[in-house]
């Protein structure tokens, strides 16, 4: 998608906040081959969802209008919902890549707070607070598979986190609790913005209260996971 996105079309990709790891080698042409007929499926797909609903529209239509084979659709995504919300792996590698690539001495929640005010800063669509993410929004609401595989996510974001956490910090207690609680927090935060769009409210006098809940919920997430004493 270009940068002139017309009503209804799916928000185009936004810069996010890059956590600090080592730099990766440079992908190969057969890797950024993969990666561009990957985002093509999804471009292909979330146009045909948007415009005739989630449930309404099948795999083999979706292969056909991007000049490919079903098989080929399910070789980059094996389920149908994830052609919609094909973000699970960048929100997944965001999270445990700001946790792992924090400085020794970081809390993991300094980095995450950092990580997701950075999203809203950027008005990267895992922020979820952009005046074009309403059309995307309402197609989500609207599918109980759709919603289904939200929730999936949340538990494989859980996971995912869980053991970045475990990894970079054994001296932290509860790591499970504290990524729960830090996703709940943050999927809260999101779908109450989320709500408030749908509703008709405009982004930009929602933003402002979106931070604010965000940082409350990382301040209260703060007092009850402080930082381990040596």
């Amino acid at each position: 998608m270009n940068a002139q996105q017309q009503p209804g079309e799916r928000p185009s990709p936004e810069p996010a906040p890059t956590p600090k790891e080592p730099s990766a080698p440079e992908p190969s042409l057969r890797e950024r081959k993969k990666r561009e007929t990957r985002q093509r499926l999804s471009d292909v797909a979330t146009g045909l969802f948007l415009e005739h609903g989630f449930e309404q529209v099948t795999v083999t239509e979706i292969a056909r209008a991007a000049g490919l084979s079903p098989m080929t659709v399910f070789n980059y995504f094996p389920r149908k919902e994830d052609l919609f919300l094909d973000r699970i792996p960048e929100a997944i590698g965001l999270v445990t890549g700001a946790v792992r690539g924090r400085a020794p001495d970081e809390h993991p929640l300094t980095a995450l707070r950092r990580l997701v005010l950075g999203l809203l800063d950027a008005g990267h669509p895992l922020s979820g607070v952009r005046d074009r993410f309403v059309p995307f929004l309402r197609v989500a609401a609207a599918s109980p598979a759709l919603r289904a595989r939200a929730r999936e996510a949340v538990e494989e974001l859980e996971d995912a986190l869980t053991g970045a956490l475990a990894e970079t910090a054994p001296d932290l207690p509860e790591p499970r609790l504290l990524a729960a609680l830090a996703v709940a927090a943050y999927r809260t935060v999101c779908v109450t913005s989320a709500g408030r769009l749908l509703a008709g409210e405009r982004a930009a006098g929602i933003v402002d209260d979106h931070r604010r809940r965000l940082t409350a919920a990382f301040d209260a997430l703060e007092r009850a996971f402080p930082a381990p004493t040596a």
